[in-house]
């Protein structure tokens, strides 16, 4: 049996964080993820109960400790709530997250702390009821706010709004975005739109430098805040008369793949070394039964020596990816 207590790859980097795709699927049409909504490819075969529990504990065995379950929209399973219950029982997962569209959250919320769920994100790209329609295509920004109240009410230990910042939708929103949190211990995170194969005429359209928020921020007097175990890519800033902060997620900013702790996994069973990578590797043959645990162990370890230095998107290469619904963003 893998000794060794963490997976590394070639650069010094270890993982303890693994992005668990259970769904390609999402009920929303984000304008800059499916802005024509889903589509049906006629392989809708995702990685089951049993698959991923096999998956998680091999994963676990490397050192791994935190797991997000992403989709597409992860609660669009209706075997979700299931499957939260049965990775937060795996020996040596410490924290299990997930990352929502807030779809029927205000009723769902307590059921998903009770599976074992202690962190979520919910993604919120305007506080504007107009624009959020205008975004997603769901009038459902009143709903996704009670969901917030909700999370906290059930006990989450960790409540984070992911808002993609979009020129021309709400960059002028980032005012009523820092006062927001102002009264709430939420950790809201600014996240630099993204190029992918579908998508170039709108990232030239919209695309902000995250230098926008961090000017802002260091003009009102917040402060970056150390990087915590375990923690994603966001920078993180507090202010001392604000009960939430303020996070940044720039993928173009400089070194910033020298904090990468994550990998992930899509929701058929490939594992993908980078978001923007050029491939994945599939592991579902390996899933099939535990007599295969050590084999898949050891198929991991060696795929470390494939993880790449960084992303190339300064070369406007973005990989294989389509869509960040495709991998979980």
């Amino acid at each position: 049996m893998i000794t060794e207590p963490h997976l590394a790859d070639n650069f010094g980097r270890r993982f303890p964080y693994l992005r668990l795709s259970v769904t390609d699927v999402c009920n929303f049409s984000c304008s800059y993820c499916l802005p024509d909504g889903y589509k049906k490819t006629g392989c809708e075969s995702f990685l089951n109960q049993e698959e991923i529990v096999r998956l998680v504990k091999a994963f676990a065995a490397l050192g791994v400790w935190k797991i997000r379950l992403t989709g597409g929209e992860p609660t669009v399973r209706p075997d979700f709530v299931q499957i939260a219950q049965r990775v937060a029982s795996i020996q040596g997962i410490k924290k299990l997250a997930f990352t929502t569209n807030g779809y029927k959250l205000p009723e769902r919320a307590q059921s998903y702390y009770d599976a074992g769920l202690r962190a979520i994100n919910i993604s919120i790209d305007s506080l504007n009821a107009e624009k959020f329609k205008a975004i997603t295509k769901h009038d459902r920004l009143e709903e996704i706010l009670d969901g917030l109240d909700a999370c906290h009410d059930a006990g989450f230990e960790s409540v984070k709004i992911n808002t993609v910042l979009l020129k021309g939708y709400n960059d002028n929103e980032l005012d009523d975005f820092i006062t927001f949190v102002q009264d709430k211990p939420v950790s809201l995170r600014f996240i630099e739109l993204m190029r992918t194969g579908d998508n170039q005429d709108y990232f030239s359209e919209h695309h902000l430098p995250g230098t926008a928020v961090t000017e802002k921020l260091l003009a009102r007097g917040w402060h970056l805040k150390p990087r915590e175990e375990g923690a994603g890519p966001a920078q993180e800033f507090a202010h001392k008369g604000s009960k939430g902060t303020i996070g940044l997620i720039a993928p173009y900013s400089k070194d910033f793949c020298k904090s990468c702790n994550r990998l992930r996994m899509s929701a058929k069973g490939a594992l993908h070394l980078c978001l923007f990578g050029e491939r994945g590797y599939p592991l579902r043959h390996l899933l099939q039964s535990d007599d295969s645990s050590e084999e898949l162990q050891e198929k991991i370890m060696a795929l470390m020596n494939f993880k790449k230095s960084a992303h190339f998107l300064h070369d406007n290469n973005s990989g294989v990816r389509d869509h960040l619904a495709s991998i979980g963003g």
